[in-house]
């Protein structure tokens, strides 16, 4: 699939999922704009790295995406915005009589309303072109539930709502607007959740993987950062032109249960 000229945003990509898009997008021909909220040497080799291995153009831009103001100098920075890819997440656990308001308050911002931002000042140059592509990362998390994350829960759940609602909006302008479902992703982060499970429970590392940490995933398998890759290229694809208002899950058949 070649996306050669296209620009790729992809929010939260210093590392884990949203690096590996970012990186398929460019083994996919398409120029890439990393973000986070640093602004480090190591981010902007990363982009240097990218560029050199796929023959793009691949720079780093920094933008908090709990302030709505950066999100939007963000896609005014990149300049040109083909792919949106809203990927930037965090996440929080208690329960919700004893949630921190300013976590939930952090988690909605980062998780949902940055998205509103990003989409918001990215359509008029989508509209410009008369092309656009825009990728919300949701989770398995956008269409179940679990206990002790009522933010993130709320937050991906209102991600695809939002997806919902701005692909109707667009449906005549040749932009798709559709979410991405992950199940459990192995990330560097979760990589390091391992050996401390272990110790927790008192169990192997193989043990951990499925009866903890895949408890909830048929597949009894990580998602890879790889798949989620391959995925948003598809939707950035011609071939995929008349998919918009969805959700693929990723999950291995979690919300098949």
């Amino acid at each position: 699939m070649n996306l050669g000229g296209k620009t790729a945003i992809i929010t939260g990509s210093s590392s884990g999922i949203g690096l590996g898009i970012a990186r398929a997008m460019a083994n996919a021909g398409a120029n890439v704009v990393l973000n986070s909220f640093t602004d480090t040497d190591a981010d902007h080799a990363l982009a240097d790295e990218i560029s050199s291995v796929s023959g793009v153009q691949a720079r780093y831009i920094k933008a908090d995406m709990s302030d709505g103001t950066q999100c939007r100098e963000l896609i005014a920075l990149a300049g040109q915005c083909d792919i949106l890819i809203n990927n930037a997440g965090i996440q929080h656990v208690a329960a919700v009589e004893e949630f921190p308001v300013e976590k939930w308050n952090e988690v909605l911002a980062i998780n949902l309303t940055a998205a509103f931002h990003t989409i918001a000042a990215a359509l008029p140059l989508m509209r410009g072109t008369g092309w656009g592509r825009i990728i919300n990362i949701s989770s398995a998390h956008g269409l179940t539930a679990s206990p002790f994350k009522s933010a993130y829960i709320a937050a991906k759940h209102g991600l695809i709502g939002l997806t919902k609602t701005v692909a109707l909006e667009t449906a005549r302008n040749a932009i798709t607007v559709n979410a991405i479902c992950p199940g459990y992703v192995l990330t560097p982060l979760v990589e390091k959740q391992i050996p401390d499970s272990m110790k927790e429970y008192a169990m192997s590392r193989d043990d951990v993987i499925e009866k903890v940490m895949l408890a909830r995933q048929p597949s009894k398998e990580f998602v890879t950062v790889d798949e989620i890759g391959g995925t948003a290229v598809f939707l950035a694809s011609e071939a995929a032109a008349q998919i918009t208002g969805t959700t693929i899950s990723v999950d291995g058949g979690w919300t098949a249960i």
